[in-house]
């Protein structure tokens, strides 16, 4: 190989042993790239009880692996982590849960301002879904689980319950509202007659969720965090919305009638006749005398 020809830069060759040493060492059989760069990669399993997170948390701190990282943040790095397999996999999962959330909230929000026809009171249902996220969140750390794909999918079905029972407050005392009642009348009202079907809702899905939470089945381990968030959220949403909706719903009626003398003129103002049926619990339309 030392004899082998080369060309140079003026045109000419020269002998390959006059540029290079050959010699024969090991060396890899295969080049892996990742992103136009080459890679690296070491492959082992989970620990039995090991999730994603706690690995990945293990690895990090790692001698060889830290000092990748520190070089990272100084951006002096030679050799960078890459981050693929099933770390890819949950920051693209959570990065998609957290769109879908953004997405569910914005639609209900519209949806309740067109059943309302108030831009103010969907607010108070939207004050409402960080309780359930804040049980689901604090039940797991108690358990010592982490949050992983199943939790999140947990999460979505949180707000959508969340959201129901702060709807069925809400649209209750604005029923009784239109019956003629007082504000604080209509949510002790609303609060009275709307605890019982929660109520159900909350011990139904708990008790649906209890055998996964327990772990009892094939699979259920997979599943299990989801069921303790669920169940962690269903509880704190359930006492706290019947404390913190009320509250909300006070102070946006509050508001809403101090903002209704300076945007009045663009709502239909009801005639005297109007609100006589109201008071009388009619909610047809006016029509006129013949």
């Amino acid at each position: 190989l030392s004899q082998l020809r080369v060309p140079t830069l003026q045109g000419g060759s020269t002998t390959l042993g006059a540029v290079a040493d050959i010699t024969y060492e090991a060396g890899p059989a295969t080049i892996n790239r990742l992103y136009r760069k080459r890679q690296a990669s070491v492959n082992a399993d989970f620990a039995p009880g090991t999730s994603s997170g706690q690995a990945t948390d293990a690895v990090d701190k790692t001698p060889t692996m830290a000092a990748i990282l520190k070089a990272e943040r100084e951006g002096t790095a030679v050799v960078e982590r890459a981050r693929v397999g099933s770390e890819q996999a949950m920051m693209q999962m959570f990065t998609g849960i957290i769109v879908a959330l953004l997405a569910g909230i914005a639609l209900i929000y519209s949806v309740m301002v067109l059943l309302f026809k108030s831009v103010f009171k969907p607010f108070v249902i939207l004050m409402c879904l960080p309780l359930s996220f804040s049980g689901g969140f604090l039940a797991l750390l108690l358990m010592g689980m982490q949050i992983d794909m199943p939790v999140m999918i947990g999460v979505v079905l949180l707000m959508g319950i969340s959201a129901k029972n702060a709807i069925l407050l809400v649209e209750f005392a604005i029923e009784a509202q239109q019956r003629g009642k007082g504000v604080y009348d209509a949510l002790f009202e609303a609060c009275r007659e709307r605890a019982r079907p929660i109520v159900m809702t909350t011990v139904a899905m708990s008790a649906g969720m209890l055998p996964t939470a327990l772990g009892i089945g094939e699979g259920a381990g997979f599943r299990q965090p989801m069921a303790i968030a669920v169940i962690g959220g269903l509880i704190s949403s359930t006492i706290l919305s019947l404390i913190l909706a009320p509250v909300v719903y006070s102070l946006v009626s509050s508001i809403e009638r101090r903002l209704n003398p300076l945007f009045g003129r663009f709502v239909t103002q009801r005639t005297p006749d109007d609100e006589e049926l109201l008071r009388r619990g009619d909610d047809k339309p006016h029509q006129p005398a013949e």
